[in-house]
């Protein structure tokens, strides 16, 4: 992966980030993430993908279901967060694939395998975002009421 920082203004930065063939983009978002130290950031991102791992949270069992597509994907809309999950960054991001057919796949990312390039856009927000686990679902979603402006 390559990145370049696009701007810097009151102390918020935008990156552009360049996924290689090949790249796991989940691990890659992340560690740059936190690398640089982002807590609270969106993105966007649009490419080409050889293998996705797709969630979908199941309301009565309280867990995702996951479903792995191994085929040339086109990454028609990707969007997501960077938020503090106990001192570490959490990405959160979904994510519409465009089959051969024009078909389209849609879900939670959990991995995606690039071929040939994704684009991604990261843009820290003036928040510090933080994620608190909600007791009925398990799950570690972002607090209004713990998330600070800057």
């Amino acid at each position: 992966m390559k990145s370049t920082q696009l701007l810097e203004e009151n102390g918020l930065r935008t990156f552009l980030l360049v996924m290689d063939k090949g790249d796991e983009a989940f691990e890659q978002i992340s560690g740059f993430a936190e690398a640089h130290g982002i807590t609270a950031a969106s993105l966007t991102a649009i490419g080409a993908a050889s293998h996705v791992v797709l969630g979908y949270f199941d309301t009565v069992t309280n867990h995702y279901r996951y479903t792995s597509f191994e085929e040339q994907v086109e990454i028609a809309s990707c969007i997501g967060d960077i938020a503090d999950n106990q001192g570490q960054p959490a990405l959160h991001a979904h994510i519409v694939l465009g089959r051969g057919d024009s078909t389209a796949l849609a879900g939670h990312l959990k991995e995606l395998r690039v071929f040939p390039t994704m684009e991604v856009v990261l843009t820290e927000t003036p928040a510090h975002l933080r994620k608190k686990v909600d007791p009925e679902t398990g799950l570690a979603l972002i607090s209004v009421d713990d998330s600070t402006g800057s």
